[in-house]
């Protein structure tokens, strides 16, 4: 049986190159794999076969841009706690498969405490915030309660 995805042995054969190479990817993605290569000590080939590895092993997930909320029009940003009426595995697995479909979320995170999920969630104002959480968690017939936390600021960490 494999481990499940957020278990670090999934990656316990990546060594100290796998590692070097992810975290300069981490801090820059748009790193030219020739700079990549020279910033962890391997050969340009080397690194870029390790780093197409990476990506096949889910160790990458995938390459993206950071775009300002604001620009795509989006300047409310809002964390929505959702806590579950049951907790067996099919309405669980269920919430997860149609959160992460719903206009405006950013990332969906399954967490421990008295609440389930944790939707980040994008929109355009006040009333887009209030209309999403009224028009698909508060109809949902899994969800027992929420709870929105305005975002009045994000930085993004170097980990």
């Amino acid at each position: 049986m494999a481990p499940p995805p957020n278990d670090v042995r999934r990656f316990a054969a990546l060594d100290d190159v796998d590692r070097a190479i992810l975290t300069e990817l981490a801090a820059d993605g748009r790193l030219p794999n020739n700079a990549l290569a020279d910033r962890v000590g391997v050969a340009p080939s080397t690194c870029l076969a390790r780093t197409r590895a990476l990506r096949e092993s889910g160790a990458i997930r995938g390459f993206h841009a950071e775009i300002d909320p604001a620009a795509l029009g989006l300047p409310l940003q809002a964390l929505v706690s959702v806590r579950l009426k049951a907790h067996e595995r099919p309405a669980v697995d269920a919430f997860r498969a149609r959160s992460v479909r719903l206009p405006g979320v950013v990332s969906v995170f399954h967490v421990a405490g008295a609440d389930d999920y944790v939707l980040h969630v994008r929109a355009a104002s006040a009333d887009t915030l209030r209309d999403f959480v009224l028009d698909h968690l508060a109809v949902d017939p899994a969800v027992q309660h929420t709870q929105t936390s305005l975002i009045f600021e994000q930085a993004r960490g170097v980990g």
